[in-house]
């Protein structure tokens, strides 16, 4: 089990880490039976044609992506730990076990704890080629921790302060203890229009599209991702 679990880590790290291959075109499909192999792994993602239409990715890039993450988790799941584990080998200078923490929630969209390759490659796609307003309604959900629809300063301060902690000594400028609430209280200040005490999604939305440094701050996770 120890093994597998292993091997799981190593294999989503690789995965990650090709991501940016598959982006700029240099990341190529080496077998045409990919297909085949669908029916091979306990949790079947659903047929190619059908994430091809929920995805921006095409039939082949979601022939790569599976191959890769079947061939390395052959379990077809990725759990928390194994998440938090991944994040801890990217970031050895910070405490990215609450960010990871974060951050697999949201992908986790049936909160059943753990991530399938649907829930995987649905998330990457808003990521990496969504619409500005679709990773903007992804980035708001990140920040709705407890998805009540909203975000509070306490759900805003806990991702920034996760944010920070995760990049450790390489965070810039060098930052004070209050650095954080000080961010959380400028970005209340100018997305809570109507001073209720919490952000919606299209107040959200809005703050971030009539600011761009906003919109940097708040995106921060695509670098990190």
């Amino acid at each position: 089990m120890a093994g597998c679990t292993s091997r799981c880590r190593q294999g989503v790290q690789k995965l990650i880490q090709s991501l940016q291959r598959l982006v700029s075109g240099t990341l190529t499909k080496d077998k045409a039976d990919d297909e085949l192999e669908m029916t091979m792994v306990c949790h079947r993602p659903e047929g190619l044609e059908q994430l091809e239409a929920q995805t921006n990715f095409s039939k082949q890039e979601l022939q790569i992506l599976y191959r890769g993450f079947k061939n390395e988790c052959p379990s077809g799941v990725v759990n928390e730990e194994t998440f938090k584990h991944i994040y801890a080998q990217f970031f050895p200078h910070g405490d990215a076990s609450m960010y990871a923490h974060y951050l697999f929630n949201a992908f986790d969209t049936t909160n059943n704890g753990s991530i399938k390759f649907k829930d995987f490659v649905v998330g990457l796609s808003i990521l990496l080629r969504g619409t500005l307003r679709e990773k903007l309604e992804w980035t708001f959900h990140l920040y709705d921790i407890n998805r009540d629809g909203y975000i509070n300063r306490e759900e805003m301060t806990e991702i920034v302060r996760a944010i920070y902690d995760m990049m450790g000594k390489y965070t810039y400028p060098a930052l004070k203890g209050d650095v954080p609430q000080q961010h959380v209280d400028a970005f209340f200040q100018k997305m809570d229009k109507n001073k209720d005490g919490v952000v919606t999604m299209e107040e959200f939305i809005i703050a971030c599209q009539e600011d761009e440094n906003m919109m940097r701050s708040m995106q921060l996770f695509e670098n990190v991702m």
